[in-house]
C-alpha cells in the first residue's frame, strides 16, 4: 500500500510559478516510479510528467516540456513538480501517482496503481 498527499496548489497569474509536492508513505518510496497527471473540468486525465525510482530518468508531456521540472527526494519520500511560465491552460486538478512496476516512460493512467486526492492549480490570465 502507498498513500500519497499532494500540496502546493493555488492561484497564480499567467507567467508565474508554483511548486507542487507529493508526500508518500507506506511502501519504500525509492522502489517505484512516480508521475504527475492533471484533469481539467470536462476533460480526461492527462499525463504531465514522470520520474524513475532513482530520479535518473524523467519524461514530460509535450505541452509542459521546458516549463516544468520533476524531481524526487527519496530520503524525504517526496516528489516535486516545479511549474514555471504557467499558462491559463495549465489550470487543472493535479494528481500524483505511484507506478509500482513501470518506469518514467509510463504515461497512461492505468499504469499507475496509487493516486493522491489532487491539488488545484488555477492560472489567471
Amino acid at each position: 500500500q502507498v498513500q500519497l498527499v499532494e500540496s502546493g496548489g493555488g492561484l497564480v497569474q499567467a507567467g508565474g510559478s508554483l511548486r507542487l509536492s507529493c508526500a508518500a508513505s507506506g511502501r519504500t518510496f525509492s522502489s517505484y516510479a512516480m508521475g504527475w497527471f492533471r484533469q481539467a473540468p470536462g476533460k480526461e486525465r492527462e499525463f504531465v510528467a514522470a520520474i524513475s525510482w532513482s530520479g535518473g530518468d524523467t519524461n514530460f508531456a509535450e505541452s509542459v516540456r521546458g516549463r516544468f521540472t520533476i524531481s524526487r527526494d527519496n530520503a524525504k519520500s517526496t516528489m516535486y513538480l516545479q511549474m514555471s511560465s504557467l499558462k491559463p491552460e495549465d489550470t487543472a486538478l493535479y494528481y500524483c501517482a505511484a507506478n509500482l512496476y513501470g518506469s518514467a516512460w509510463s504515461t497512461r493512467p492505468r499504469e499507475y496503481v496509487y493516486w493522491g486526492q489532487g491539488t488545484q492549480v488555477t492560472v489567471s490570465s
